[in-house]
C-alpha cells in the first residue's frame, strides 16, 4: 500500500513536468523575441467582413464600431449580431452604420450560437475573410489591414495580440491580473511565433478565411468556443498564427464581482476543455506525427497562471507529508523544481513585459491575488460554476 501511494504521488508529480517545461520554453522564447513589428503584409485584395457578436452591449459597442469603420474599404462589411438583447444594441449598431443581424433564441445561449448566426447571415453574400471582434473591444489603427493581409497571405486563421487593461478610475486593483493576461496572450504566443509554431485562438481579433469559417462547428454554448475552434482548425491542418502587429484591447470589469465572474468563466472553460479534448487531440497528433497540433495541445495543458502556482505549491506540501512516511525526497525535489522553474519564468516575463504595469512596490499584491483566486477555485469545486455567455458586469 505504501509503495502504491509513493508511486502514485511520483506519477502525479511527473505529470507537472510537461506543462512546466512548455511554459518555461514559451516564456524564454517570447522574452528573447523582438517586440518590434517583424512582418509587413501586402494589403488584402479580398473582401472583408468584420463580425461582432453582441449581447446587451449598447454602452461599449459605439467606440468599437468607431475604431473599425475607418479601417474598412468600400467593399467591406461590418456586421453586428444582436444576440438575445434586451437593450438598444441593434439601434446603436444601425446608427453607427453597421449591418445588424438580430437573433432571439433563449433556448440556445452562447457566443458560439451568435457567431453561427452571423456566418449564416453573411452566406448570402460571402466575403473572402471574416474577422471576429468582441463588442467591448478597442481596435488599434491598422489592425484590420494586418489581420486581413496575414490571413490572405497564409490562407489560414490568424490571431491578433489581445490585451486586457484596467478601466480608468477602477475601484479595484487589476495590476496582477493585467500582468498575468500579458503572459498568457502576449509573451507565450510570441514565444510560439518565434519558434515557428502556431498559437491558440483567443475569441476576439481573429481572422479566418471564409472557406474555413463557413464549415466550422460554431453552434455551441461553450464558454471557450474560441479555444475549441482553434484546435478544430488545427486538427484539420489549418494552424492559427500569431500576428502581434494587430492589437485589440478591452478593459476588466470595474466591480470585483464582474472581474471575478469574468476570470472564473475563462478559467473554467479552459479547464473543462483540458479534460474533454486534450487527450483525444494528443492521440491524434501523435498518430499523425503532427508536431504543430501536439504543441497546441501541450500549450492548452498549461493551467491559468495563478492556478498553476497554487497546484505546484500544494503538490510540494503533499509530497513533504508523504516523505514523513516514506523517506524519499525525489517527488519533493521534482515538484519544487517545477515551482522554481515556473517562478523563474514569471520573473523573466515580468522583467521584460510587466514592470510598467506591476512595479516592484506592487509585488506585495501577488499573495493577496493568489488568496482571492484560491477562494474562487474552492467555490468552483463546491459547484459555483458559470456555464452561460453573460455580459461582464462593468458597472
Amino acid at each position: 500500500m505504501l509503495a502504491f501511494m509513493t508511486l502514485s504521488l511520483m506519477a502525479l508529480t511527473l505529470l507537472w513536468l510537461v506543462p512546466t517545461l512548455v511554459f518555461l520554453l514559451e516564456v524564454v522564447a517570447g522574452c528573447s523575441a523582438s517586440r518590434e513589428p517583424q512582418t509587413s503584409f501586402a494589403q488584402s485584395q479580398g473582401r472583408i467582413a468584420v463580425l461582432i457578436p453582441a449581447h446587451n452591449e449598447s454602452t461599449g459597442l459605439q467606440p468599437t464600431l468607431d475604431d473599425i469603420k475607418p479601417q474598412l474599404g468600400s467593399t467591406n462589411r461590418l456586421v453586428v449580431v444582436a444576440d438575445n438583447c434586451s437593450d438598444d444594441t441593434a439601434s446603436v449598431a444601425t446608427e453607427r452604420g453597421a449591418e445588424v443581424a438580430i437573433r432571439n433564441d433563449l433556448t440556445r445561449i452562447g457566443k458560439g450560437y451568435a457567431l453561427d448566426w452571423g456566418i449564416k447571415y453573411l452566406a448570402a453574400d460571402p466575403p473572402d475573410i471574416v474577422i471576429v471582434i468582441d463588442a467591448d473591444c478597442r481596435v488599434a489603427g491598422g489592425t484590420i489591414a494586418h489581420l486581413a493581409g496575414a490571413c490572405e497571405q497564409r490562407q489560414g486563421p490568424v490571431q491578433s495580440l489581445n490585451l486586457m487593461t484596467a478601466p480608468v478610475g477602477s475601484a479595484i486593483n487589476h495590476q496582477v491580473a493585467e500582468f498575468a493576461w500579458r503572459v498568457k496572450n502576449w509573451v507565450r504566443p510570441l514565444g510560439l511565433k518565434a519558434l515557428g509554431l502556431p498559437c491558440q485562438l483567443m475569441g476576439t481579433g481573429m481572422a479566418i478565411p471564409w472557406n474555413l469559417v463557413r464549415t466550422a462547428n460554431l453552434s455551441s454554448g461553450l464558454i471557450v468556443e474560441d479555444l475549441k475552434l482553434g484546435l478544430e482548425l488545427a486538427s484539420a491542418g489549418h494552424y492559427p498564427q500569431f500576428c502581434p502587429e494587430a492589437v485589440v484591447t478591452s478593459t476588466f470589469p470595474n466591480s470585483s464581482e464582474g472581474a471575478t465572474a469574468q476570470r472564473q468563466r475563462w478559467e473554467q472553460g479552459q479547464i473543462g476543455l483540458i479534460f474533454h479534448e486534450a487527450l483525444p487531440l494528443m492521440l491524434v497528433a501523435i498518430k499523425r506525427r503532427d508536431i504543430r497540433l501536439l504543441v497546441l495541445v501541450l500549450d492548452l495543458l498549461v493551467p491559468p497562471l495563478s492556478l498553476f502556482v497554487l497546484i505546484l505549491g500544494a503538490t510540494i506540501v503533499v509530497n513533504l507529508f508523504a516523505s514523513l512516511i516514506d523517506p524519499s525526497w525525489k517527488a519533493v525535489l521534482i515538484s519544487a523544481s517545477c515551482l522554481g522553474a515556473v517562478i523563474l519564468a514569471i520573473i523573466l516575463a515580468w522583467a521584460n513585459y510587466g514592470r510598467d504595469i506591476l512595479p516592484t512596490k506592487s509585488l506585495g499584491q501577488v499573495p493577496l491575488y493568489l488568496a482571492n483566486k484560491c477562494r474562487t477555485y474552492v467555490g468552483a469545486l463546491l459547484g459555483r460554476r458559470i456555464s452561460l455567455w453573460t455580459r461582464a458586469d462593468r458597472s
